[in-house]
């Protein structure tokens, strides 16, 4: 017997978007019951490629085969039927429906709702039996942490019978104990004769878990090979074509003052939770501080009350030479006035609107400038200027002011953002996850921004679920757990080890 036929061949795969040739003659060749890789920066061409397979694209030209056989995909119902799955990095579930309604929309076995929910019930039981993807059925999606809504969208894949599952971004948005739990979940499918495609920008999650690699440059591939052969330098040099550095850049001005000050800040949720408890820092002129802590420990609500988006229930901040109480806590629009910035976590929640072309969410917040403002009417002209220049100045691709903000990758949207906030020379610059699914080209680039604003005197907070991120950036490092500031060290202090006790409370006593 000859060996047995790949589980995806793509050849010769051409797609333009316009002037844009996202595409070009690309040949994809993945093995059966194979974990394999696909890699690229921002733009290169990966997600495009993935979004053909599982037809939401109609390639201009090129041949798909799946299984050994030639394959016609025109939309995602093609997909489905060939054995294709896919789980977006921006989960496609409804959040008020229960995780075993989501499963069965759009694939309920029989019109009798309550049989139909049993006969799924039973089937899911035995796939979470069978693939050890624990998911509580009867919660409302959005009362599932992250990790088990990306469960949810795995089973779901399964269930309507997918053998081949894409995976875009799988931990763009996990804590580190949900990466590990998810590496787990991969391995046992993989096991099982699943087949996994893995897009990331995390090359030590490509070389930990996959048996090859593809990476894509400008829409073509330029490396394809067994993940033995290759490395993580030469992976990130085939990605951008160039030397990468992502380590620290020798740092050690002296700070100068307090540009902000926070004291005993305290914020209970709607539930009684309370998600900051007494938390005091302050940011000066000419530092980075990092802030580490395993997701859902005050990061978010700590960024949301520096930021003017929360008022704190006890607390003060002082910023610009002004005092703020809970009674009378900042506004972002006065934040702004006050030269405070903030590039937030979600970039589509709150960084974008994501119908609107490029010129307006890079003006977004500040279109009440003078610069802006006609009487009740904005300056479109302006704004394109505007948004032309900082597309120039941090590299956005496509150079489009007109495109929609929907349709620029992540790390271009990602850039996009912190060039509207960085344009108007903020002094206190607040960042969450200023990487979260960005390539490695552009995660070098963004750090270099945030440096050139210390160096120009500002005072930068960054808050990211990366360690390796915040080691690399940060002068001081502000441990986060439980809502509390377990600790601070300076950046010379700082070991994985030594954060790593304090991100789980260990000496969060002592600190």
């Amino acid at each position: 017997m000859g060996a047995p036929a790949p589980a995806v061949r793509m050849a010769g795969i051409h797609k333009r978007f316009g002037a844009v040739h996202a595409n070009r003659a690309v040949d994809l060749t993945v093995a059966a019951g194979s974990v394999h890789g696909i890699v690229g920066e921002n733009g290169a061409g990966k997600s495009t490629l993935m979004s053909i397979l599982y037809g939401f694209y109609q390639a201009d030209s090129g041949r798909i085969e799946i299984d050994g056989q030639a394959c016609t995909i025109r939309h995602s119902h093609d997909a489905i039927a060939a054995g294709i799955g896919m789980v977006h990095q921006h989960f496609m579930l409804v959040d008020t429906l229960s995780a075993l309604d989501n499963v069965m929309l759009g694939a309920e076995p029989g019109w009798r709702l309550q049989p139909a929910r049993a006969q799924v019930r039973r089937k899911l039981d035995a796939l979470m039996q069978e693939t050890g993807l624990q998911v509580r059925l009867d919660l409302a999606v959005e009362e599932l942490p992250v990790g088990e809504r990306q469960r949810l969208e795995i089973l779901k894949a399964l269930y309507r019978g997918a053998r081949i599952l894409i995976l875009d971004e799988p931990t763009a948005v996990l804590t580190p104990a949900e990466t590990d739990q998810l590496f787990v979940t991969l391995r046992g499918l993989k096991a099982r004769g699943t087949t996994l495609l893995l897009i990331t920008h995390k090359l030590r999650e490509i070389m930990a878990l996959c048996d090859a690699v593809t990476v894509m440059r400008a829409g073509a591939v330029v490396l394809d090979t067994p993940i033995d052969q290759t490395s993580i330098d030469g992976l990130a040099q085939a990605m951008v074509g160039r030397h990468v550095d992502l380590g620290r850049d020798g740092h050690h001005a002296e700070p100068g003052a307090a540009l902000l000050r926070a004291e005993g800040l305290r914020v209970r949720d709607a539930l009684g939770v309370m998600r900051l408890d007494g938390v005091s820092l302050s940011l000066r002129a000419g530092e980075i501080v990092g802030i580490a802590g395993v997701s859902g420990n005050g990061q978010s609500e700590l960024l949301e009350v520096l930021s003017g988006l929360r008022a704190p229930q006890a607390g003060t901040l002082e910023l610009g030479g002004e005092s703020f109480t809970p009674a009378r806590w900042l506004s972002p629009a006065r934040a702004r006035e006050l030269r405070l910035a903030h590039v937030p976590e979600d970039r589509h929640r709150r960084g974008l609107v994501l119908p609107f072309p490029a010129w307006e969410s890079a003006a977004l917040g500040y279109q009440g400038l003078p610069r802006y403002a006609r009487g009740p009417f904005v300056d479109g002209d302006a704004m394109h200027t505007d948004t032309a220049a900082m597309m120039q100045a941090y590299d956005v691709r496509p150079r489009d002011t007109g495109l929609r903000s929907s349709q620029f990758s992540g790390g271009n949207q990602q850039k996009l953002v912190l060039a509207r906030e960085a344009a108007h020379e903020p002094q206190v610059l607040l960042v969450g996850q200023p990487t979260r699914g960005v390539d490695i080209g552009a995660i070098e680039f963004i750090h270099g921004r945030l440096r050139a604003l210390r160096d120009a005197g500002g005072a930068v907070l960054v808050v990211s679920s990366e360690l390796d991120e915040v080691l690399a950036l940060s002068d001081r490092v502000l441990v986060m757990n439980a809502g509390r500031i377990a600790g601070e060290l300076p950046i010379e202090a700082c070991t994985e080890s030594a954060i790593g006790r304090l991100m789980g409370g260990a000496e969060a006593a002592a600190a």
